[in-house]
């Protein structure tokens, strides 16, 4: 059994019917890659369409300012995917005439764009047979060979790459990459895959060994930290409030948040008065009530974030110049948006 032609066969028979599948333009493959990272293709769909429609082009793409490419991709999380590609796409633009770079070694060059996403635009696009490697591959992969290496070391990233660029299609290695990605996504999925219908029951190390669950190998690295945010949602007689812009290379980056107050534990109402950065913030009486009764926990990869919004209402603030008619204009966290949801009067 040659490996790719019983793929492809299952591929040709089982593959998803998506948008980006009808199209070689590097362009839109790579927004639809980029858009897929730490994304379920249920989710990423909407997105997609929504961006190629205002941004049909890499020119469209690069003209627009980041505040709007932030707001637009409000919710996927992973921000920084968007102010990649909006960088990226502006160099492409304005350096490359608007030509994308059309070999693996070029493609991979583009900030934000790492061995999967440069091998799927490459391998798509055109025809290079640089294998890909993702979350579908390593679990196909490892179950059917029975590789217990961790999948994220740099052994196994390793010797992961090494044997799918061995096994790919050459002939039509497009085809091949979104084939084990579907075949991932669809018959060897993370629980409950489909074993009894799979076309490699017969060779599948893990199927035959009952190491189903316990394949792909994963070294547990990632420690959770916690933070305790408390914002302020200040609410002036005027109808304005404070929303600013948060800098630097940490979360949310290019995106807008109340004023922020972040403890070493969940506070009460006292506490929070009582503290200096709320002394600085309101000089003047102010009315205070919480919004959420129990904190709301906000999980990233790397940190849990227990929330809590204090509705703040004040006579009148110079830095509130905010008009709470015009918030929605600003690109926000999802934890904010969600909140901004709640708090609204609906339209």
């Amino acid at each position: 059994m040659i490996f790719y032609n019983t793929l492809i066969f299952w591929y040709l028979q089982n593959s998803r019917n998506l948008p980006w599948r009808k199209t070689k333009n590097p362009y839109f493959i790579w927004l639809s890659e980029i858009m897929l990272q730490q994304t379920r293709v249920a989710q990423g769909l909407a997105y997609y369409l929504k961006f190629t429609e205002a941004f049909p082009t890499v020119f469209d793409l690069a003209n627009a300012d980041e505040s709007t490419v932030l707001k637009m991709w409000q919710g996927l999380g992973y921000y920084s995917r968007a102010r990649n590609l909006h960088f990226s796409a502006k160099l492409i633009a304005n350096e490359l005439n608007g030509e994308f770079p059309s070999t693996y070694k070029e493609i991979i060059k583009l900030k934000g764009i790492g061995d999967y996403t440069a091998s799927a635009i490459a391998s798509i696009c055109f025809n290079e047979a640089t294998a890909v490697v993702d979350g579908n591959v390593y679990r196909v992969l490892s179950r059917y060979y029975g590789i217990k290496t961790p999948i994220n070391t740099s052994a196994g990233i390793k010797e992961f790459k090494t044997l799918a660029q061995s096994l790919i299609d050459k002939t039509q290695p497009g085809t091949f990459n979104q084939a084990i990605m579907d075949f991932g996504a669809i018959q060897c999925k993370p629980q409950n895959p489909l074993c009894n219908t799979c076309p490699f029951s017969n060779s599948c190390v893990a199927l035959e060994k009952q190491l189903i669950k316990e394949l792909p190998v994963k070294e547990k690295k990632i420690k959770v930290r916690k933070r305790y945010f408390n914002f302020l949602v200040i609410k002036t007689n005027k109808q304005t409030t404070i929303l600013s812009e948060r800098k630097g290379k940490g979360i949310w980056q290019g995106l807008y948040q109340f004023p922020l107050i972040e403890t070493k534990n969940v506070i009460n109402k006292e506490e929070l008065i009582s503290s200096q950065e709320f002394i600085n913030l309101f000089p003047e009486e102010t009315t205070i009530s919480l919004f959420n009764q129990k904190e709301i926990v906000h999980k990233l990869s790397h940190q849990h974030l227990y929330t809590q919004f204090w509705i703040v209402e004040t006579k009148n603030l110079s830095e509130a110049t905010i008009k709470w008619s015009e918030i929605e204009k600003y690109p926000v966290p999802i934890l904010i948006a969600n909140f901004l949801e709640k708090h609204l009067p609906k339209k």
